[in-house]
């Protein structure tokens, strides 16, 4: 595969995948800004990787791993630059039952480990499997099974206590 040919996968995969990148990264971090940013860099950091690796064997693969490294990178950061304290709807008017119901589970979501956040998301948001999951997270099955596990019944309490 030539040169010309990889940047125009590697452009087809930007215009393609970007948005569904977004909704990830929106799920992991619970802030548009922060999202944006983090699909970004990891939109960079593949574009770099991709050019670097002259075989594209499976790029959704390696951009996938890439938001979730990023992401939990990120958390690990004693400072970070900015701190979202409201959030403004970019959306279409939704019932105002599942606008609360989807903000409640948000912030539960934001309240998780990184590493659970990161588990849920792919597991329950991407639809990946146990085995999947783990060797994009680098992690054993048990693992993963153990943060979705925990994370799932984190977000079940908080949720029900708001609810009742």
């Amino acid at each position: 595969m030539g040169r010309a040919e990889e940047d125009a996968t590697l452009h087809a995969f930007v215009e393609g995948r970007r948005s569904a990148l977004f909704r990830s990264a929106y799920l992991l971090c619970g802030d548009r800004d922060e999202a944006d940013d983090l699909v970004q860099t990891t939109l960079v950091k593949v574009v770099l990787g991709g050019r670097r690796h002259l075989r594209l064997d499976n790029i959704e693969a390696y951009a996938r791993k890439t938001l979730i490294n990023t992401f939990i990178a990120s958390r690990r950061r004693f400072w970070r630059r900015e701190y979202a304290y409201a959030e403004i709807p970019d959306q279409a008017r939704v019932p105002e039952a599942d606008r609360e119901t989807g903000l409640l589970v948000r912030e539960a979501l934001a309240r998780l480990t990184p590493r659970q956040r990161a588990v849920v998301v792919l597991r329950y948001w991407e639809d990946m499997t146990v085995s999947a999951t783990a060797e994009l997270l680098d992690m054993r099955e048990n693992t993963v099974k153990s943060h979705a596990a925990r994370g799932l019944a984190a977000l079940r309490a908080e949720v029900r206590e708001e609810l009742v």
